[in-house]
């Protein structure tokens, strides 16, 4: 009985703390960020291994600690390849933060670094799901999907569809996240 009046307790705290925060940040968003959806509470996230360029392996863990901005696109994918330099631009601004672009299916390394090379793109890592392994436990239905995740790795927020991701309302709620 006493775990079930716990387990209420927390969860009214939780849920007013978060009532406030999306309060918060709701004061906050403008232009695209007027689509990023806050959780009620946060998700955890799936681990799954990410391939670099060289095939060499990195896991979403390895980013815990950090506020994470993840970015589910593709090659093939336009509105991916509009917003992908606002994504650059916002790891150059707030380089507390990790920007991680992720290309999801089938995605040659050749096209994606053909495409960084065009676009500028000079402060974030390749990342590939191939299998979209990530993706699938991330319910990732269209492309592109940005998630938030906070530093112990659980989505906070999610955004679908593109956005100007170095706006000042976008740093302004990326900012306000960090700070709870």
């Amino acid at each position: 009985m006493l775990r079930i009046i716990l387990v209420v307790l927390y969860t009214a705290l939780g849920l007013g703390a978060n009532v406030a925060l999306a309060q918060d940040v709701a004061a906050l968003r403008k232009g695209d960020m007027k689509k990023l959806a806050l959780h009620s509470a946060p998700v955890q996230m799936a681990d799954a291994l990410l391939l670099d360029a060289t095939d060499g392996e990195h896991a979403l863990a390895d980013y815990r600690g950090k506020w994470v901005v993840l970015n589910f696109w593709a090659t093939w994918c336009a509105p991916c390849r509009t917003e992908m330099p606002s994504l650059d631009r916002l790891q150059a601004a707030m380089p507390d933060i990790a920007v991680l672009p992720v290309a999801t299916g089938r995605n040659a390394v050749e096209g994606i670094e053909r495409f960084y090379t065009e676009a500028g793109i000079m402060n974030l890592p390749v990342l590939r799901d191939p299998s979209s392994e990530l993706a699938r436990a991330a319910q990732v239905m269209g492309l592109p999907v940005t998630v938030i995740l906070n530093p112990e790795g659980a989505e906070v927020a999610r955004l679908i569809g593109d956005a100007e991701w170095d706006s000042d309302s976008a740093k302004a709620v990326i900012t306000a996240l960090m700070a709870q």
